[in-house]
């Protein structure tokens, strides 16, 4: 049990530090491959969306089903799945619009508000105009990192608990936050970068910004646990379920759309429940 402990907590803390890759991004290339994106997101949007309908709900209910009976099974599995929609969805109104990662398009946007911040033309490496831009710019970078972290904090438990009830489930689930992860990652490091003009210190804010899915693990592993039965599992599983689709139709397919034409993140979402269902019926 504590190898399983280990290796989800391990894949919680890769999902989490994917906000490095997105930083990686945008600070070492001139332009964001967007297509590739939105079809990337889209796909992360499929996986998401079809495991934790086919694979995780199901899998609730039939574990309340066991504890409750199946009557009040199938309402405690529809009640704690709505419930993990609305926790997350609680969480992104309390975040103020303008310091939500999922409210910024995408690179470029973020790079031409820094420039008019700043009064400067496009360019990553020009130096600093004047300091009162420069502590606003500094301000919004890590009111954006403390937004990810706030909301990444039930993200974190929903990935670690499915990582460690269900291993198989594990990977693809794992690869769908880290994709959804990478923008956020972009949200913190540019306009931290337009503040310092130190690409180190705006990538190590935003790769710290991820830390919060494993801690939101650990957490939650220490105060459930200890209570873990068929009932708690049921119900936590369902609100992972329902974070998920949230996730999924709250930012992942709009983000999606935004990066790149509307079919491409239609694609990429068939793909991603295509490979998810291939990949169950290879467990069968």
């Amino acid at each position: 049990m504590n190898g399983n402990i280990w290796m989800a907590l391990a894949m919680t803390a890769f999902a989490g530090l994917s906000t490095g890759i997105g930083s990686a991004i945008s600070l070492f290339t001139k332009k964001t491959n967007e297509k590739f994106l939105s079809v990337s997101l889209g796909f992360s949007a499929g996986v998401m969306i079809y495991v934790s309908m086919i694979e995780i709900f199901v899998k609730a209910q039939a574990s309340l089903s066991a504890a409750l009976g199946h009557k009040q099974g199938a309402i405690a599995t529809v009640a704690a799945f709505f419930g993990g929609m609305l926790l997350i969805g609680v969480i992104d109104k309390l975040i103020p619009e303008k310091d939500n990662p999922h409210e910024i398009q995408n690179r470029e946007e973020l790079v031409r508000a820094c420039e008019l911040s700043r009064g400067q033309d496009c360019d990553l490496s020009q130096s600093q105009s004047n300091e009162n831009n420069e502590v606003k710019l500094m301000r919004t970078g890590l009111f954006t990192a403390l937004a990810i972290a706030i909301h990444n904090f039930p993200e974190g438990l929903a990935t670690f608990v499915s990582a460690l009830q269900e291993p198989s489930l594990a990977i693809p689930i794992v690869v769908a936050i880290a994709i959804h992860n990478i923008p956020e990652g972009i949200a913190v490091s540019v306009p931290i970068y337009y503040a310092t003009n130190d690409k180190k210190k705006a990538f190590l804010y935003s790769f710290a910004s991820g830390l919060s899915e494993p801690v939101g693990a650990i957490i939650g592993y220490l105060i459930l646990m200890p209570f873990m039965n068929d009932m708690v599992y049921g119900l936590l599983f369902a609100g992972v379920a329902g974070i998920m689709v949230f996730i999924s139709l709250d930012e992942l397919l709009p983000a999606a759309r935004e990066y790149g034409e509307h079919h491409l993140s239609i694609y990429g979402l068939v793909a991603g429940m295509m490979v998810m269902a291939v990949s169950l019926l290879l467990f069968i």
